[in-house]
């Protein structure tokens, strides 16, 4: 007679440190697996605060939170949020410059060949309209306006996509109180110890200020750069990448807005670094990225509030960082997620999206007791793979920077960068080509609009378009940027959305409606 099989599923996860990513986690999981025998518990010490910069998001946070039952409308009522089509880059090529960097796609392609080459065409010949002017995410960013994408785009031209500023702390609280009704158990307390297995070195349990110990099988490390599980107690190690990421500081503040807000991040260069400026409906959340080997903290605060046009709520708040990741995502029986995992920096809003993507990993991975090493090894190249991709972006912004006016900038433009970025800028100036991996969260349309965005062009087009009528060519173009213009001139303005749709609620969600969903014709107008 067969003897029964052994039950090694996991039935304990222990969460450490709330926030964003933890609140996150803990109501994702616990949706993710209702109804069956798992306990989800996260601990927290509400003596202890929370980094909080990240407002601006990426259009993935959408995915995120509808999968929660919430929809967009909810969430921007509960967290004061306005919408987000795009970043915009002031002065990062040179002095007075600006692009537009939109969630969507440019142009039309044609006959099996990338809209790009058909404007490096006209380009050539002297067409001087901006590769933007065919995009209609960039170009209502850019006119102040918003209007919700359609279900069925009619083509290429009318895709874009948008994502959220949002409050950070009020977007948390959202995710604890979805975490919360759903079953998840919260703890209040500090932890005084992590207790490791002689046997194996996996965690057992924590300590905890309030005299008790709680046990788990399996354990989430969301307590920031600390690394409290990953790093003090696994010691997992740090890959440092500030050879490539110069930046290392940041300064936050808050400030009163004033006027309607715009549809868009504003990035903006500075003398050592770039400056935020991100718009919400009761507030702007402004901050200065800067590297402390080209300006001190002193000069980097008196450069951050000249340049805020607000008053300041309070004091700017210093964070410091080290650019990199850590070695293992996943160690024995944890995993890191946010700031725990590893940091960057800001640029592109990647921090949330992160820890959106570290989620599903989890969701696609989830172990039993056994831990086995080739599940932990899949998720650790995984997670390595996506990181180092999105460093490669970011590294991209600062190496393609043409200023001259200080040493920041010049030392940007001379980093050696990696070897993987190389080979896509070589592929792109050569051939127009775009590089496209499994786990990229960046695609072709936004290298695209960098590369434009810093004068990286290719060397010449497709030569399949060789043989076009050139006046065929400019009418159809033209054509593409008279439909964008229109639809643009046709759509309200990014204000009149706000406050025809999402003015903020007295409170956040009751639990009553967290559930509930909002048809997506409801927004549009």
């Amino acid at each position: 007679m067969d003897q029964p099989t052994q039950d090694n599923r996991i039935r304990n996860v222990v969460i450490v440190g709330g926030g964003t990513a933890g609140w996150m986690a803990a109501a994702s999981l616990q949706r993710h697996f209702q109804g069956s025998p798992l306990n989800i518990t996260l601990i927290e010490s509400s003596e202890i605060g929370t980094i909080g910069v990240g407002e601006a998001t990426i259009p993935t946070i959408r995915n995120f939170y509808q999968n929660l039952g919430l929809s967009d409308l909810d969430v921007m009522r509960a967290t004061g949020a306005t919408c987000k089509l795009g970043i915009r880059f002031n002065d990062w090529l040179r002095p007075g410059s600006s692009f537009i960097h939109p969630f969507g796609l440019f142009g039309q392609d044609l006959r099996g060949v990338p809209f790009h080459h058909y404007w490096q065409r006209l380009k050539a010949l002297g067409e001087t309209a901006g590769i933007g002017e065919y995009s209609l995410g960039a170009s209502l960013a850019k006119g102040g306006k918003f209007t919700q994408p359609s279900r069925n785009p009619p083509s290429s031209m009318s895709v874009f996509d948008w994502a959220l500023h949002f409050d950070a702390s009020l977007f948390a609280k959202l995710m604890r109180q979805v975490a919360e009704t759903a079953g998840v158990t919260r703890i209040d307390a500090r932890i005084t110890k992590v207790n490791l297995r002689s046997e194996d070195g996996f965690i057992a349990s924590v300590n905890l200020d309030n005299g008790s110990t709680v046990a788990g099988e399996f354990f989430i490390d969301c307590s920031g750069f600390r690394g409290l599980l990953i790093e003090e107690a696994l010691q997992t190690g740090y890959e440092d990448w500030s050879q490539w990421l110069l930046c290392d500081r940041a300064l936050a503040v808050q400030s009163e807005g004033s006027g309607e807000p715009p549809p868009y991040t504003d990035v903006t260069a500075q003398t050592a670094g770039w400056r935020w400026r991100i718009p919400l409906q009761h507030r702007y959340g402004n901050g200065y990225v800067y590297s402390s080997r080209h300006i001190s903290d002193d000069e980097a605060m008196v450069e951050l509030k000249r340049a805020v046009p607000d008053p300041l709520l309070h004091e700017p708040r210093q964070i410091r960082f080290t650019p990199g990741r850590r070695l293992k995502a996943w160690n024995k029986n944890c995993v890191a997620l946010g700031l725990a995992a590893g940091f960057l920096e800001p640029l592109e809003s990647t921090s949330i999206a992160l820890i959106e993507t570290g989620i599903e990993k989890i969701k696609q991975l989830f172990p039993d007791r056994t831990f086995n090493q080739g599940v932990i090894d899949e998720f650790n190249d995984m997670s390595r793979l996506e990181m180092e991709r999105v460093r490669d972006f970011i590294i991209l912004h600062y190496k393609a920077n043409q200023r001259d006016d200080t040493a920041f900038w010049r030392d940007c433009q001379a980093v050696e960068i990696p070897d993987t970025l190389k080979h896509k800028i070589e592929l792109f100036r050569e051939r127009g080509h775009f590089i496209r991996y499994r786990w990229e969260m960046f695609q072709p349309a936004s290298w695209l609009a960098i590369y434009t965005g810093f004068d990286i062009l290719p060397r010449t087009w497709d030569p399949s378009i060789d043989g076009l009528d050139v006046e065929s060519l400019r009418r159809g173009m033209a054509e593409m940027r008279k439909a964008v213009k229109a639809a643009v001139d046709a759509a309200p303005t990014h204000g009149d959305f706000l406050d025809k749709y999402a003015k903020p609620a007295l409170s956040p969600l009751s639990p009553a409606k967290a559930g509930g969903q909002i048809e997506p014709e409801a927004m549009r107008v």
